[in-house]
C-alpha cells in the first residue's frame, strides 16, 4: 500500500533506497526522487549513484550533466563500482563539465564526440572500477590506454583490459577487442572471430559495432559477402545515429546498391551526417552536387558544404573548394581564396592539391614562403620520376620561383621532362630558339617544337608554323603552315586566326584573298586579337573585301588601339569622317 511505503521509507534509508529504485523501474522518476534524496541523505552510495543518473538522463529533474557528475562522484568516494564506471565514461567524453552532447557507454568507440576528455580523471575512475569487476569499465580502461595520450598508452594492457570484459559479454569490450585483434587478422578464422565479437557488441545495441558489421558485410570479411544484409545493418546503424552508417546508407539509396533507389531519401541521410558535423558527408554532398547524374550541377550548394568538410580539415573537399574559386563556379572566382584552400589541402599532403597549388603558385598567385614550398614539391616529385614535375621545376627555375634563377639548369630540367610532356617539348624549341640558358639552335628548336605540334599542342602548332613561314631552322613551307595554322584555329587560338588572315592578305607566297582574310581577322578580333582588331578595321574602312563599314571599321580601331596598338590612332586620324 502506498501509504505503508511511504511510511517504511522514512522509517529506514534501505527501505527509502529500495522505494526510490520501484518507482524509478515503474516510470516514475519524479517520485522515486524523493525517497533516493532520503537515502542519500543517509549516506547510501546507491542512493546517490541513482540520482546521478536522473540527471543524466533527464527524468523527473532538469537534465544536468554536471549535477550528475556531482551525485556520481559522490558515490563514487564511497567505492560505489557503477558510479566509478559511469563517471569514468563521463570523463572520458567531456560530459562531466556539460561540454558533450550525449551521455553513455553506447560512445565509447564513437569517432563523433564532442567536448575535452579529461584522460587523467577517466583514468583514476575507470581503473578503480575496473579493478573492482566492471565490465564497462574494463572497455573503458581498454579505450583510454589505446587511444588516450602518449604517455599513457599501453596496447598490451588495452587488449587485456579488452578481453576480460569481453569474457563477461560486454558489448563494449567485444567492440574493444574485435577492433585490437583487427591489425593482427592474417587468416580466415581470425577475421571470422572478429565477426563474431562484432555480432556479439551489435547485438548489444551499439551503433558502432552494428555499421561495422555491415562493413565486414559487404566485403565479406569473416562472414560471407551479403549486400542486402550489410543494408540493413547500415539502416539500422543510422538510426541510432552512427555517423559513418549514415553517410554509407545515403549513398546506398542514391546509387540503388541492394535496395530501391531513393535520390532524395539518401541525400537527407547523408545531409543528416554533415549537419552533425561529419566532414566526410559534407564532401560527398559537395560532390554529388557537383557530379549529379539526374540533376544539372549546383555548384553555389557544392561549395557550402566542400567548405563545411574544409573547415573540418577534409583535404580533397579543400582541394575541391578551391578549384571552385579558380574556376568562378558558385562561388566568384578569387585567386586568393583558391590559394588558402588549395594551400590547406596540400598542407595536408593532397598530392594533386599540391599540383593545384603549385601550378596557380607558377602563376604568379601566392606568397614567398609558397613558391619556395612549390619548388621543394616539384623537386621531390622530380627525384622520384615524375616528367610533371621536372618540367615545373624548370619553370621555377627558368622564372626564379622559390629559387634562385637558373636559365642553363632549367632548360636542362624542361629538356629531360620533354620526352614525355608535350608542354615542355614546346618550351624547349622555344629555348632554342631564343637561346635562353642554351646557344641558339634554330634547326634542333623545329624539331623540338614539331614534336609538340604533333601531340595536337596549338600554341606549338602556331610557333612551328611560324618558323616555317619564315623559313627559319628549316626550308619555307608556306602550304605547310597554313595547315597547322588551321588546326590550332580549330581549337580557338586567336593568334592562328590572324597568323591565316596575315597569309590571305597576300605575301609570304600565298594567294590573295581579301573575303577569307578578313574572315579570319574577324575570328581573331572578335577573341580579343588587337592587331587583327587593327587589320578588320582597316578591311572595313577600305572595303577591302567589298564590304565597306566606316562606323564599324572606327569601333574596331578603336578596340585595338585601347590595347596599345599605337599604329591604330593613324588609321583613326586619317579617317576621321565618312570617307
Amino acid at each position: 500500500m502506498a501509504w505503508a511505503d511511504r511510511l517504511i521509507g522514512w522509517a529506514s534509508p534501505k527501505a527509502a533506497l529500495g522505494q526510490g529504485v520501484r518507482l524509478s523501474e515503474a516510470g516514475r522518476p519524479l517520485a522515486a526522487l524523493k525517497p533516493l534524496r532520503r537515502a542519500a541523505k543517509a549516506g547510501l552510495a546507491d542512493a546517490k549513484y541513482r540520482i546521478g543518473l536522473l540527471y543524466l538522463q533527464g527524468a523527473g529533474v532538469p537534465r544536468s550533466r554536471a549535477e550528475a557528475a556531482r551525485w556520481l562522484e559522490r558515490a563514487a568516494a564511497q567505492d560505489h563500482t557503477d558510479a566509478q564506471a559511469a563517471l569514468a565514461a563521463l570523463y572520458l567524453h567531456g560530459y562531466a563539465n556539460g561540454q558533450g552532447q550525449d551521455s553513455g557507454f553506447d560512445r565509447l568507440f564513437a569517432t563523433d564526440k564532442e567536448g575535452a576528455p579529461d584522460f587523467d580523471t577517466a583514468l583514476h575512475w575507470g581503473s578503480l572500477a575496473a579493478e573492482a569487476g566492471s565490465a564497462k569499465a574494463q572497455a573503458i580502461l581498454g579505450y583510454i590506454l589505446t587511444s588516450g595520450p602518449g604517455r599513457m598508452r599501453d596496447p598490451e594492457a588495452a587488449y587485456k583490459w579488452y578481453q576480460r570484459s569481453a569474457e563477461q559479454r560486454c558489448p563494449e569490450g567485444c567492440l574493444g577487442l574485435a577492433l585490437a585483434r583487427a591489425p593482427l587478422a592474417d587468416s580466415d578464422e581470425a577475421r571470422s572471430e572478429i565477426a563474431r565479437l562484432l555480432r556479439e557488441a551489435a547485438e548489444g545495441g551499439l551503433a558502432s559495432a552494428i555499421y561495422l558489421l555491415g562493413v565486414f558485410s559487404e566485403q565479406g570479411i569473416g562472414l560471407p559477402r551479403d549486400m542486402q544484409i550489410a543494408a540493413q545493418l547500415y539502416c539500422q546503424a543510422a538510426e541510432r545515429g552512427q555517423l559513418c552508417a549514415q553517410l554509407r546508407w545515403g549513398v546506398m539509396l542514391i546509387q540503388g546498391d541492394a535496395v530501391l533507389r531513393d535520390p532524395v531519401e539518401g541525400e537527407s541521410w547523408i545531409r543528416r551526417a554533415a549537419l552533425a558535423g561529419y566532414a566526410e558527408a559534407a564532401a560527398v554532398l559537395g560532390d554529388i552536387y557537383v557530379h549529379s547524374d539526374t540533376l544539372p550541377p549546383n555548384y553555389g550548394e557544392a561549395a557550402a558544404w566542400y567548405r563545411r568538410a574544409a573547415e573540418a580539415g577534409h583535404k580533397a573537399a579543400a582541394r575541391a573548394l578551391g578549384s571552385l574559386y579558380l574556376t568562378g563556379a558558385g562561388v566568384a572566382p578569387d585567386y586568393q581564396e583558391a590559394a588558402r584552400w588549395l594551400r590547406l589541402s596540400a598542407d595536408g599532403g593532397d598530392e594533386g592539391a599540391r599540383v593545384d597549388f603549385a601550378n596557380l603558385i607558377l602563376s604568379g598567385t601566392g606568397h614567398r614562403d609558397d613558391a619556395e614550398k612549390a619548388f621543394h614539391w616539384f623537386e621531390n616529385a622530380a627525384t622520384r620520376g615524375d616528367p610533371a614535375a621536372l618540367y615545373n621545376l624548370g619553370l621555377c627555375l627558368a622564372k626564379g620561383i622559390g629559387v634562385v634563377p637558373d636559365a642553363r639548369l632549367a632548360a636542362h630540367c624542361i629538356r629531360e621532362a620533354g620526352s614525355e610532356v608535350p608542354e615542355a617539348q614546346y618550351l624547349y624549341g622555344r629555348i632554342l630558339t631564343e637561346g635562353r640558358g642554351v646557344p641558339a639552335q634554330p634547326t634542333q628548336a623545329r624539331a623540338w617544337l614539331a614534336r609538340a605540334a604533333e601531340s595536337g599542342m596549338a600554341d606549338a602548332q602556331v610557333a612551328l608554323a611560324e618558323m616555317m613561314v619564315n623559313g627559319k631552322g628549316g626550308p619555307r613551307d608556306c602550304e605547310g603552315a597554313r595547315m597547322l595554322f588551321e588546326k590550332a584555329a580549330a581549337k580557338g587560338h586567336n593568334g592562328a586566326m590572324f597568323a591565316l588572315g596575315a597569309l590571305y592578305s597576300g605575301g609570304y607566297q600565298s594567294p590573295l584573298d581579301p573575303l577569307v582574310a578578313q574572315y579570319w581577322f574577324r575570328a581573331a578580333a572578335e577573341r580579343g586579337h588587337g592587331v587583327a582588331q587593327m587589320m578588320l578595321g582597316r578591311y572595313l574602312l577600305a572595303g577591302a573585301a567589298g564590304e565597306q563599314n566606316p562606323e564599324e571599321g572606327r569601333a574596331w580601331l578603336e578596340r585595338a588601339l585601347s590595347q596599345g596598338i599605337s599604329e591604330a590612332e593613324i588609321d583613326l586620324a586619317s579617317h576621321v569622317g565618312p570617307p
